[in-house]
């Protein structure tokens, strides 16, 4: 089993607090939408959740079979997409998947062909990211995160650069691929939330 801990944490930068005395506490199947104006600190949290920013007070845990599990190791059991992340572009669609697909065990044994078959990018399987509209890469993006062996899945602004055919989509593979897992969104976007049964606004907690 997997659970993850947040206790009283608070980020701080200089002088302007980030966020104070946030608490969590999920378990498998469970989701949560962080929300908040734009530069409320919605990335910065999930910076925090993911592990890669230290915070100014409080403490986050990975649980796993009752046991913390050690900072160095968290980035085995998540997951991340976010607009802040690149991928490398000078790979095309088939090396970047299989690239990837060396470093995360990929979900339910899924293929790289059965990827970009539900990706409906089997056209642009050669074709180098760098030339792939921005939407287009966003779903890539997605796909790493989501098609990725994880308990934990953060995504942050998910939808961002996606048509209306993207953003179905996306709401499809939520539904199909993340029930069993927790999923943690940073959003101002309510239809990349509404699965979610937890929700915090991070204006409550300056």
């Amino acid at each position: 089993m997997f659970s993850l801990r947040a206790e009283a944490i608070s980020k701080r930068f200089q002088y302007e607090w980030i966020f104070k005395n946030i608490s969590l506490n999920l378990n498998l199947g469970e989701s949560l939408a962080i929300t908040g104006g734009n530069g409320s600190g919605k990335s910065t949290l999930i910076k925090a959740i993911s592990g890669a920013i230290p915070l100014t007070s409080g403490k986050i845990e990975q649980i796993h079979n009752s046991h913390s599990v050690s900072l160095d190791l968290w980035h085995q059991n998540l997951a991340i997409s976010a607009p802040y992340l690149e991928v490398p572009e000078e790979f095309n669609l088939s090396e970047l998947l299989t690239f990837h697909f060396k470093f995360k065990k990929p979900l339910r044994e899924i293929s790289i062909e059965e990827i970009i078959d539900i990706l409906y990018l089997g056209d642009h399987r050669n074709k180098p990211i760098s030339q792939f509209s921005s939407g287009m890469k966003q779903r890539v993006k997605l796909a790493l995160a989501i098609f990725s062996d994880v308990p934990l899945i953060l995504l942050d602004e998910p939808t961002s650069n996606l048509d209306k055919k993207g953003i179905n989509w996306y709401q499809k593979i939520v539904s199909t691929y993340l029930s069993d897992r927790i999923v943690i969104l940073a959003t101002n976007e309510e239809r990349e939330y509404e699965f979610c049964k937890q929700i915090i606004a991070l204006e409550d907690y300056k």
